[in-house]
């Protein structure tokens, strides 16, 4: 298993502490014992803040320009709730709840169908800082917590799963469905050392969302093979000499 953890910006030299670097993100690759790999991609706000690949190309053009984000987020409720809701620095990578975006569609040996959405919660519990107390950390505070975190033991996280109950949104990972739906516990994660540089060793590495095992199915939502028609696109470029 590889797991990747990332700043939202994906801006060269931001500090940690900064607040364009929430929400923070979570991949995760299962190596396959015949060879292939399922990918999970996760991040720390519960949502997002746009439900298809239209709009979330206007969010992106939107980032730079104060005014136009503003303009933006007073016409889409999405882009709204994703700039007003909290997301405090977290004290360690490994201190964060991270959410799947996309629903996918489980099914049983029965053939039962049901949507569900990832999440991937520290098993000691979450952990978060004041901004104050982040800006006052160094550049790269995270990335230097975690190796000192894995020094000292490995790094254990729980996956889940939240079900979707009938009439919840399934095609627009913008809404959020209530916290009373059930979680079911799919197992856990064990984080042990750190990989170096992956990206350096395998330039093609990408996490797709859509790389998915029997049992496990798209659902009809447009962001799914949109952003893995993105991730697909950075991977080569990142891959050129």
């Amino acid at each position: 298993m590889l797991a990747r953890f990332s700043n939202f910006a994906a801006i060269p030299g931001l500090p940690d502490g900064h607040p364009a670097a929430s929400p923070r993100g979570l991949a995760v690759k299962f190596l396959l014992p015949d060879g292939g790999e399922t990918d999970i991609v996760a991040h720390s706000f519960n949502g997002f803040p746009a439900a298809t690949p239209e709009a979330f190309l206007c969010f992106l053009r939107s980032l730079p320009d104060a005014a136009r984000l503003e303009a933006l987020a007073a016409a889409e409720p999405a882009v709204r709730r994703f700039l007003d809701t909290p997301k405090p620095p977290p004290a360690s990578y490994a201190s964060e709840n991270y959410f799947g975006v996309t629903a996918f569609v489980f099914v049983d040996a029965a053939g039962r169908r049901r949507h569900g959405r990832y999440r991937i919660l520290p098993q000691a519990g979450a952990a978060w800082l004041t901004p104050e107390a982040a800006a006052a950390r160094e550049p790269g505070y995270l990335a230097a917590e975690l190796r000192s975190r894995l020094a000292a033991g490995p790094v254990a996280l729980r996956l889940m799963l939240q079900l979707a109950a009938p009439g919840d949104q399934t095609a627009d990972g913008s809404h959020p469905w209530p916290e009373d739906r059930p979680l079911a516990e799919l197992g856990a994660l064990s984080l042990h050392r750190l990989a170096g540089a992956p990206d350096a060793a395998r330039p093609d590495l990408r996490f797709v969302p859509t790389s998915l095992v029997a049992g496990i199915e798209p659902s009809d939502d447009p962001m799914l093979l949109a952003r893995t028609l993105a991730y697909d696109v950075s991977a080569e470029r990142r891959a050129r000499p």
